[in-house]
């Protein structure tokens, strides 16, 4: 569990430099738009390419933070809908999952 911990506490810094990345560009693209229609559209393309990856981020960065909790209350290695024991093997390719295989697939 310390290593997972270790992992998730890892991922949850990068993703919160990635995010801060995110939102700093944002707000530097305060200005007028370029007045080239053809910059203008990839200025447009790249705003919202942006905005994805930063809500990417957030939503990563919500199931970190999540699952830390849980494995504050000992309850990291269970999965929170059916309470039985989730995979290592899934908690390695996933370490934020809360939720064993077969509940995953149940949507």
């Amino acid at each position: 569990m310390v290593d997972r911990r270790k992992e998730l506490e890892g991922l949850r810094d990068e993703l919160i430099e990635r995010f801060d990345r995110y939102k700093a560009h944002k707000e530097q693209k305060g200005g007028p738009l370029d007045k080239d229609m053809e910059d203008q559209s990839i200025e447009v393309v790249n705003d919202e390419v942006i905005e994805a990856l930063q809500q990417e981020a957030e939503n990563e960065l919500r199931q970190v933070m999540h699952a830390l909790k849980r494995i504050d209350a000992g309850e990291g290695d269970d999965c929170e809908r059916c309470g039985e024991p989730i995979d290592g093997r899934r908690l390695v390719a996933l370490p934020y999952t809360t939720l064993c295989r077969d509940c995953a697939d149940l949507g």
